[in-house]
């Protein structure tokens, strides 16, 4: 019974002694071992063999990116504006003896100095400069944190602005800009929407002008042509007449009709003229009518002879 005992101690002693000297270590895990009361080392991923009851596991670190809430506070920007800014700040531990022994709390080390730099640096802008600054911001507080936090083994990978807030009246100034802003574009878009209509009227008048000038210039070029043609037309005929007419005083015969032609127009003409008014205007001497017949005829006998001399 009494050696039952002791072999289950013995057991209880052994279990106790091989979990003190057995350090299992996960991954992206780093375990900062004390060796009575100082750091020997730092124990990585995987099955580690320390001196029970003398060595310790003194702290335990997570290499993974760590997202840390940044809580919200009141900024003042460069114009005495006040805004509510809260934030997220990722950061990732490099080497687990500094994050153990350079400082008490790394983590609230990392979210004091990230408000404090976050309200130096939006006290620099302008309220409408932290809205469209926010790399900016995000870029300064990052750089800040990361030339700090290198003693306290902790890198800072980036931080994020969540939210910039800022008072109700300032909220409701800024509705009402944006409003007139937005009004101001409405306008000037109508205005140019008048001023091209206007310009397209005057343009769509100056086309139409043009075409006018331009068919009624063409009517009148076709008009003249048209005259020219007709003249011609009617110089043409007048001479096509006068070459029958010369054709056929040169056939046979042709010479007395017109004589005959001469006498009834001279005929005519005197009882014409004697109807032109209330007076009657006959011959002197009607016997000598047959004398003013052959004296025309001489006229016209005459105008027949001079070509003949001239082809001579």
């Amino acid at each position: 019974m009494d050696m039952t005992i002791v072999g289950a101690v013995l057991l209880v002693i052994v279990i106790i002694i091989a979990a003190q000297t057995i350090k299992i270590v996960p991954q992206q895990h780093a375990w900062v071992l004390e060796r009575l009361g100082r750091y020997h080392a730092t124990l990585t991923p995987g099955l580690n063999i320390v001196l029970p009851f003398i060595d310790r596991v003194a702290y335990k670190h997570v290499l993974k990116e760590i997202p840390l809430d940044v809580p919200g506070q009141i900024c003042i920007t460069r114009d005495n504006t006040q805004l509510q800014v809260d934030g997220v700040l990722y950061f990732q531990v490099t080497d687990a003896m500094k994050a153990s022994y350079g400082s008490s709390n790394f983590v609230s080390a990392i979210t004091q100095l990230s408000q404090t730099t976050l309200r130096s640096v939006i006290g620099k802008l302008e309220l409408d400069k932290t809205f469209e600054e926010r790399d900016l911001i995000n870029h300064s507080v990052v750089s800040a944190l990361d030339q700090a936090a290198t003693n306290w083994g902790v890198k800072v990978l980036r931080y994020e602005i969540k939210d910039l807030t800022p008072p109700k009246e300032i909220l409701h100034a800024m509705q009402a800009q944006i409003t007139a802003e937005r009004e101001k574009r409405a306008l000037i878009a109508a205005s140019e929407g008048r001023k091209q209509e206007q310009i397209n009227i005057a343009a769509g008048g100056r086309e139409a002008a043009i075409q006018k000038s331009e068919g009624e210039r063409q009517a009148e070029i076709n008009k003249a042509q048209g005259q020219a043609a007709a003249i011609l037309a009617v110089a043409e005929a007048n001479a096509q007449a006068i070459q029958k007419i010369a054709a056929a005083i040169q056939s046979q015969g042709g010479w007395d009709a017109v004589n005959l032609k001469v006498a009834e127009q001279y005929v005519n003409a005197f009882a014409n003229l004697a109807k032109t008014g209330n007076t009657l205007i006959v011959p002197g001497n009607l016997s000598d009518m047959s004398t003013m017949i052959a004296s025309a005829l001489t006229i016209v006998n005459r105008g027949k002879a001079a070509p003949a001399n001239e082809m001579r």
